[in-house]
């Protein structure tokens, strides 16, 4: 086997099944109850083709692009496909920003963003294909249909479900998660994932603003927040897969905001009150 070549079986045919019975032919369920947030900084290779991909799914998704000003014309491509998109109504969004702030702070104004707009449903995701737009579709259900406040698309629920990784980066992933687990107790095998479904209950809840992290580590502080909270979170097995096009984001000050912060996010929990508005 090569290093970082781990795979593990697919998402069940059962979710695609419950799918058109629940979406598909049930005249109640809301066309645009749902919307996925995409962080972008030069993302130009991936963009349309993300955008696309999404678009084509049985289920009706929204979509909104936070662009932090990247240089390479990211924003641009959308406005562009906008003008497709956007015919009947609007279906694909986009939110810029002055700069680069930060992953946290993009996916903090998209979720207010979303909740603005009314959106029962509200997923993150990446841009770079590392998650298949298909897998959206069990995430959504597993919020729908079988009752999660917060789904989580997982790397580790089965296993070790990563594709072109160095077996250096896939130890680093996995054993940050497991730190993560020891340190506040969560019962989710995969931390720091960025693949996550919301219910409107979850982020009206939280205290976004208060949202201490602005990197990778803005993962998991929203999954501790949220389980803190009593809400019921899920992982779905997903299959992660490294991007084509485009570079990555991580930097060792990722991963030492994670290691450090994780322990002062922990702390500061035991001093507060997680009070579940029903």
């Amino acid at each position: 086997m090569n290093s970082g070549h781990l795979f593990a079986a697919p998402v069940s045919g059962r979710w695609f099944k419950t799918l058109f019975f629940l979406v598909l032919r049930n005249p109640k369920a809301p066309v645009n109850n749902a919307i996925v947030i995409i962080p972008t900084y030069n993302e130009k290779e991936n963009i349309a083709l993300i955008i696309e991909a999404i678009m084509d799914l049985p289920k009706q998704f929204d979509l909104l692009i936070v662009d932090d000003n990247s240089p390479d014309g990211t924003a641009e491509i959308v406005k562009g496909l906008q003008k497709t998109y956007n015919t009947s109504g609007t279906r694909l969004h986009l939110l810029e920003r002055q700069g680069k702030q930060g992953l946290g702070t993009a996916y903090i104004a998209g979720f207010h963003y979303a909740l603005d707009k009314g959106y029962e449903f509200i997923l993150e995701m990446d841009a770079d294909f590392s998650h298949d737009p298909k897998d959206l579709l069990a995430l959504y259900l597993e919020c729908i249909e079988w009752g999660a406040d917060v789904s989580i698309g997982s790397r580790y629920a089965t296993g070790v479900n990563v594709v072109n990784w160095p077996m250096g980066r896939v130890l680093l992933s996995y054993f940050a998660s497991s730190y993560v687990r020891l340190i506040t107790g969560m019962p989710i095998r995969d931390t720091t994932a960025g693949f996550v479904c919301y219910r409107r209950k979850v982020l009206e809840t939280i205290p976004l603003d208060q949202i201490k992290f602005v990197g990778y580590a803005f993962q998991i502080e929203m999954k501790f927040i949220t389980w803190k909270f009593g809400f019921r979170l899920r992982e779905v097995p997903i299959i992660f897969t490294e991007r084509l096009r485009g570079q990555s984001k991580l930097s060792p000050g990722i991963f030492k905001e994670a290691f450090f912060g994780v322990i002062q996010m922990t702390v500061r929990s035991w001093f507060k009150r997680y009070l579940l508005r029903r």
